[in-house]
């Protein structure tokens, strides 16, 4: 599968036309594959359509490079080994960058910071970390929000974790007041919280983890990619879409806020 495709043109003998440079017609595809069990950032309707987060984004980047957009259904481990034999140009669905991917894949500067939170209800007041002294925190059980609960439990003065198997069961005891305070990855509770008006995440934990289009290594339309996402930061449309799915702007030196470098191996 080559890197982009073109439409057949001329009259007779149609010639299909790969080119790694500027001046794309409408008629080139920008092949994409998702994971769209991975809501906000992607989903699938009960239409078949792909919605979500990224989804937007690379709908976005790709008329911006004046191509279409063609979305694959994958699974997440089959994405690596698609962009890695050229039968995708892209992949989305919350992927983390990272040194170890940037030695066979490529990735765009990143888009979204992946932190865990600290959610509360609107009305609570917690501001910091130090705040959890002699609260009730709850946690997804086996998740990253569980382990740090447990490991900063003594530092913080946490009275109590109690751990769920469920994040609706979570989220409805933090709104209820049979917890003080939750502890899980943002964008999953953010996206909740557009139901849950009562909730608010309070508190960023960074992971230094950030999400990028990933593409095939040395991918010829990476820079492309990236100046788009550049573009779109700087005129807004990047943050109008955050608060479309997550109901709020990102925070202003975020990922999704400021112009990042392009990550190298």
């Amino acid at each position: 599968m080559p890197f982009f495709r073109r439409a057949f043109i001329g009259i007779a003998g149609a010639t299909t036309l790969f080119i790694a440079g500027a001046g794309f017609a409408s008629a080139e595809a920008l092949v994409v594959g998702s994971y769209p069990s991975n809501p906000p950032f992607e989903y699938k309707t009960a239409d078949g359509k792909f919605e979500g987060f990224e989804v937007d984004i690379v709908n976005e980047v790709a008329k911006r490079l004046g191509m279409t957009v063609e979305i694959s259904d994958l699974g997440f481990q089959a994405l690596f080994a698609a962009t890695a034999s050229k039968r995708i140009d892209v992949a989305i669905s919350s992927i983390t960058i990272t040194k170890e991917r940037l030695g066979s894949q490529s990735f765009t500067q990143p888009y979204y910071d992946s932190d865990m939170g600290i959610a509360t209800r609107k009305e609570a007041k917690l501001a910091a970390v130090e705040d959890l002294k002699d609260k009730v925190v709850g946690v997804l059980a086996g998740s990253t929000g569980d382990k740090w609960a447990k490991e900063n439990k003594k530092k913080y003065g946490i009275s109590d974790i109690k751990s769920y198997n469920a994040q609706q069961d979570l989220l409805m005891d933090l709104s209820a007041g049979r917890a003080d305070a939750a502890v899980s990855d943002v964008p999953g509770m953010e996206y909740a919280f557009l139901k849950m008006k009562d909730l608010v995440v309070k508190v960023r934990i960074k992971t230094g983890e950030q999400y990028g289009l990933m593409m095939t290594k040395d991918h010829p339309l990476l820079g492309k990619a990236n100046d788009a996402l550049t573009a779109m930061k700087k005129d807004g449309t990047l943050i109008a879409i955050h608060k479309k799915w997550f109901g709020t702007d990102p925070a202003a030196d975020s990922a999704t806020a400021t112009e990042q470098p392009l990550p190298k191996p």
